[in-house]
This record gives structure tokens, C-alpha cells and sequence, in this order.
């Protein structure tokens, strides 16, 4: 395997702390291009990204995103079976364990704020899937209220029935749309189910004009924002890997939509994230 491009530069720091809402440290290329934990965390609270909420999306990721949160005060952990692994695990005739023991890691304790991310994927999943998926689903939501966590939703192809599983279960107390992908309409349905929409680096790239129209309708108090690092890197570093320190160019474009100061948007993605994840964690200083 090649080994991926370079880091991108470090940007300028932000005037006011900013939560990256979703990311994946556990996933390469951190480790293939010799970044530890400590040096994510430091290069991030470099440039004023002084909280990360780490996400597991298999049992793997899971335990490693609570030993993780465990260890470090700054990281909050999410955990849950990612879609895609859910008919895989189906398959196999495991799917109903893992479910449990994601139950047992996300009752284990306040380092773990939220259950997620869980969702629907119709994008690398076919029809053959969808039955494993929307069960999956169903059971994580129910996951988030017994533990009182935020639910992280991962949706891919699948708004209308995102939302009509969580009109039939219940919409948890807090709900986070990660990763948010649908256009203003969405957006305001999912507001009015009283969802934080978390905006990633796709928000920047000049194709997602959908993105920028539902930043636009979404109410301040309502959003977030993310990497999904490795993932979704923001422009002009797209085809590089991502990371926390990055966040500052997404929050800066997000900023120029709306119209407001970067340090007015920074405090409002703070206060947001400590609403959304049921109260506030230490910063990484």
C-alpha cells in the first residue's frame, strides 16, 4: 500500500475553542504517517480545537474510543456499529452480540456521551441490507434513550427513511445529524425534530452548494461542526488526509456563509456541542 500524501499545513488559529463533533483517530493514515494521539491532540488544541468527540464505528473502534476517552480528559467517546456493518454482521450470525456489548461500552461511564454513529447507508449497501441496517438502527436509538446519550446519525442515501424510523421509535432527546448531507428542505426537517445538523469538511467544497443552502435555514443554536477525520478534508486540501487542526478552514467558510464573525460562530458551535453532548468536558490545554 502507497504510503498517503502529507499532512497539510497547519491554518491559523481560531480567536475562540472549537469542538471537532466527529472524528477517528484510530484510523489510518495517523499511524502510517507517525502522528500519536498526543501529537493530534496538541496540533489541534494548537489552533484553538480543544475538544474532540472520538467515534467508534465497530467493536474495535468502539473499545478504543472509550479507552481512549478513558485516558484523556479533552476526548469524549461515541460508540456504535457503524450501517455497513450491520448486514455484515448479520451475516455471520453476530450482529445481536455486538449490539450488546456497543449497550454495555455505551452505559460505561461519562467519557461516553453519545451512541453513534448508527443510521442508514444506502449508498454501499444494497436492498439485501436494509432489513440488518434498519434493525440496527432501531436498536441504537433505543440505546441513546435507556443511557441518556446523544444519538450520532450517519445518513447516506437514506433521508426519508432516517426519519421515518426515528418517527417511529421516538426522537432522542439530543440528536446529532453527522456528517450532515441533504439539502435546506432536509434541514429544516430534521431542525424541527429538534436535531444539532454537525457540517464537515464537504460544507467547503465548491460542488456543495446544497450544504451552504442548509446552513443557511439551520438556527444557529443548532449547529455543529466536524471532521470525520481521516475523511472529507477540507478545501484547498482536498486529497490530503484530515485531522482535528483543520477544523479552523471549515469554521471560517461556514462563517462567510452566515454572514458572522468567526469568533460569534466558535462560541456558538461551543456552546452547541456542550448541549448536544448533555454537558461540557474538559479542554485540551
Amino acid at each position: 500500500m502507497s504510503k498517503p500524501a502529507a499532512w497539510p499545513d497547519t491554518p491559523d488559529r481560531l480567536p475562540f475553542p472549537v469542538v471537532d463533533n466527529h472524528c477517528h483517530m484510530d484510523m489510518p493514515p495517523r499511524d502510517l504517517l507517525g502522528m500519536t494521539v498526543d501529537e493530534a491532540l496538541d496540533r489541534a488544541a494548537s489552533v484553538n480545537i480543544t475538544r474532540i468527540v472520538q467515534v467508534g464505528c465497530d467493536l474495535p473502534g468502539a473499545r478504543w474510543a472509550v479507552e481512549t476517552a478513558a485516558a484523556y480528559d479533552s476526548v469524549v467517546a461515541a460508540v456504535a456499529l457503524h450501517p455497513n456493518e450491520a448486514p455484515r454482521l448479520a451475516q455471520a450470525g453476530q450482529l445481536e452480540d455486538a449490539l450488546a456489548e456497543i449497550d454495555s461500552l455505551a452505559g460505561s461511564g461519562d467519557h461516553v456521551r453519545a451512541v453513534g454513529e448508527t443510521g442508514l447507508d444506502y449508498f454501499r449497501t444494497g436492498d439485501e441490507g436494509k432489513e440488518a441496517q434498519h434493525h440496527s438502527f432501531r436498536e441504537h436509538i433505543r440505546m441513546a434513550k435507556r443511557h441518556e446519550k446523544a444519538l450520532m446519525i450517519h445518513d447516506r442515501d437514506a433521508h426519508a427513511d432516517v426519519l421515518e424510523i426515528l418517527d417511529d421509535e421516538g426522537v432522542p432527546d439530543r440528536t446529532v445529524m453527522h456528517c450532515f448531507s441533504g439539502d435546506a428542505d432536509f434541514a429544516t426537517e430534521c431542525v424541527e425534530r429538534g436535531a444539532f445538523l454537525s457540517f464537515a469538511g464537504t460544507v467547503t467544497f465548491k460542488n456543495a452548494e446544497n450544504l451552504r443552502e442548509a446552513l443557511l435555514v439551520t438556527p444557529r443554536d443548532r449547529i455543529l461542526v466536524e471532521t470525520d477525520a481521516p475523511f472529507l478534508t477540507p478545501s484547498p486540501h482536498r486529497g490530503q488526509p484530515n485531522a482535528s487542526y483543520l477544523i479552523p478552514l471549515t469554521v471560517r467558510l461556514m462563517a462567510g456563509v452566515l454572514g458572522i464573525s468567526e469568533e460569534e460562530l466558535c462560541r456558538d458551535i461551543n456552546a452547541n456541542t456542550d448541549r448536544a453532548y448533555g454537558g461540557t468536558w474538559p479542554d485540551r490545554v
